[in-house]
């Protein structure tokens, strides 16, 4: 995310130098991310739970109707209730802060400086009605359109954005279809159907392999040093283990994904062939922007098991990602091939070769997201695209 340049103060005098800082609710004003790394660059630690080692608790605004709320009337959360009981029996141990003021020491906007000087996703939907939220979220993927900050509740938009999302209503009121719009000011803008990596915005999330299978061999095939088994039914117990260990946690906090990735590490210790395990440790690379990390797992997952469409999907993303539009089109149409009832991949294909200019051939493609995903995020522009 980038913010609004601020006055921060350096680690030698940050209010934020050998703290212990816990974040409660969501933040309104930046992301979780940016939050703990600008705790951790002043000098701080961050930690998941209240303990009574937290010295520094930080109640996030969360959203619109709850900042409209007097901090009293707000409910309090397991965390806040757990800081106020350890200055019940220990006065001032913790810090509580609300978000404004963390901002304030931070150098940070805070959530109302933001709505003031910038414009929230709501106010632009109240402000043009016509333009969705899919479509907005659309625009930014073709980098029309790009947030001037990102928090763990909305986006914020400039004023020079606020001026083509009013020109795009207009259009649209006036019978303009969408896709003819993406299309003509994507050609109008350069000439180049580029996308802005940095943002990532509207980034399909990587497949995760939920079920514990092992690729499966064909009778005299070779055998490489690198695909031997556990040598032990015992290892493979306990690879199977950590696995669903890891499993259980990659989905939850930055701490519960690092503690995933561990024990993911210690199943392929013991089975380096487990490629339920390669894939989920590549998706918490991906989700980290370590994209060489994750190519290299998933095609370990795919040279183990050609079958493995979650591998080829995710890799396919990796390269989208990157502007490798021909490669992503190669891995989005395999996963196809292995399972064509993923709809996601459907719409990834779709919006890469829209991407490279091959319209028509989307258009399938955009059909196929339609049928299989009646209630998905994008079938409102799918079904505009396929017409």
């Amino acid at each position: 995310m980038s913010l609004p340049p601020a006055e921060v103060a350096s680690p030698s005098d940050s209010p934020f130098l050998d703290q212990v800082v816990v974040f409660s609710g969501k933040l309104a004003s930046v992301g979780r991310r940016e939050a703990r790394e600008l705790v951790e660059r002043l000098g701080g630690v961050i930690a998941d739970e209240v303990t009574s080692r937290t010295t520094m608790l930080i109640v996030g605004a969360g959203d619109a109707e709850c900042r409209e709320r007097d901090d009293a009337e707000r409910p309090a959360s397991t965390k806040v209730r757990k800081a106020h009981q350890i200055n019940a029996a220990s006065p001032d141990s913790v810090c509580i802060l609300q978000e404004k003021d963390f901002c304030r020491l931070g150098g940070l906007m805070s959530a109302d400086a933001l709505d003031r000087q910038y414009y929230s996703v709501r106010q632009i939907r109240d402000k043009y009605p016509a333009v969705r939220e899919d479509q907005l979220r659309y625009l930014e993927k073709w980098a029309l359109v790009r947030p001037v900050a990102r928090t763990d509740t909305g986006r914020y938009f400039g004023f020079q954005d606020l001026r083509t999302i009013r020109e795009i209503s207009e259009a649209l009121e006036s019978g303009v279809p969408f896709r003819v719009l993406v299309r003509s000011m994507v050609a109008a803008r350069d000439g180049q159907l580029t996308l802005d990596f940095g943002q990532r915005a509207g980034e399909p999330q990587p497949m995760k392999v939920v079920a514990l299978t092992r690729p499966r061999v064909e009778p005299g095939a070779p055998v490489g040093v690198l695909e031997v088994g556990p040598s032990t039914s015992a290892q493979s117990s306990l690879a199977a283990r950590y696995f669903k260990e890891g499993a259980s946690l990659d989905e939850g906090t930055e701490g519960d994904q690092e503690q995933a990735r561990l024990a993911y590490r210690k199943a392929l210790l013991l089975d380096p062939n487990l490629v339920p395990a390669l894939v989920n440790l590549a998706n918490i690379y991906y989700a980290r922007d370590e994209l060489v990390e994750g190519q290299a797992l998933y095609e370990r997952a795919m040279h183990l098991d050609p079958e493995c469409f979650e591998a080829y999907f995710n890799l396919g993303n990796i390269h989208h990602d990157l502007g490798r539009y021909l490669d992503a089109l190669e891995h989005y149409r395999v996963a196809i091939g292995i399972n064509p009832s993923y709809a996601d991949a459907h719409f990834y294909l779709a919006v890469t070769l829209e991407k490279i200019g091959h319209s028509a051939e989307a258009k399938a493609h955009w059909r196929s997201y339609r049928d299989l995903a009646p209630e998905g995020e994008w079938v409102e522009l799918a079904k505009e695209f396929s017409e």
